[in-house]
Parts: structure tokens; C-alpha cells; sequence
């Protein structure tokens, strides 16, 4: 959406200080944007994704494990049982680590 309207707001230096600490805080680089958020939706949320970026690890190993073992088994025609374990362990790993992630983003009020 092309933004063609300017609002114009005075405000004090030791507002536009705290502003910029609320601001910080929420992880946004630029005012505008973060007073933007703020004027229509009066919230900004900071989302801490490191549990999603574990997870987006978790599965990118899953994803070259099992290509390495359909190439193996596309070579020699079997698969190892210590190679589908293994693929089913961190399969319930990224469960839990995803039912816990989810539980976190459902408390978020």
C-alpha cells in the first residue's frame, strides 16, 4: 500500500526518548513504522523465535538425512533400521519442540 498521507505530531524530546526505548525494546528499527503499529493497533508484539529457528535446523537435518538415506537405499536397495531410528528420534524431537513452541504462543497475551 503506497503511503501518500503525512500526520504531522509534536511531541517532547523526553517523549521521543521513550519512543525510542519502546521502540528498542519491541525490536523495531524504524519510527514510523513503530508509530504507525502503535496509532492502529496499540500493541506491538517481540516474538522470541529461537525455538522456531531450532526447529527450521532440526528439520533441515531430517530432510538431508532422509535424502541420504533414499540414496542409499536407491544404491544398494535397503535401508538401515539404525538409519530409520534414527530419523524417527529427531522426528519426535521436533514434536515436542513444536508442541512446546505452540504451548508458549498460545500464553501470549
Amino acid at each position: 500500500m503506497k503511503k501518500e498521507e503525512e500526520l504531522k505530531v509534536r511531541i517532547s524530546p523526553e517523549d521521543k526518548a521513550r519512543i525510542r526505548s519502546k521502540m528498542e525494546e519491541a525490536g523495531i528499527l524504524n519510527m514510523s513504522a513503530y508509530v504507525r503499529k502503535m496509532a492502529l493497533d496499540g500493541i506491538c508484539v517481540r516474538l522470541d523465535l529461537t525455538d522456531v529457528r531450532q526447529l527450521i535446523v532440526l528439520l533441515q537435518r531430517c530432510s538431508t538425512n532422509l535424502n541420504q538415506y533414499a540414496k542409499r537405499a536407491n544404491e544398494t536397495g535397503s535401508v538401515y533400521a539404525a538409519d530409520i531410528e534414527d530419523l524417527r528420534s529427531r522426528l519426535d524431537e521436533i514434536w515436542e519442540l513444536s508442541r512446546q513452541s505452540l504451548a508458549r504462543l498460545a500464553n501470549i497475551r
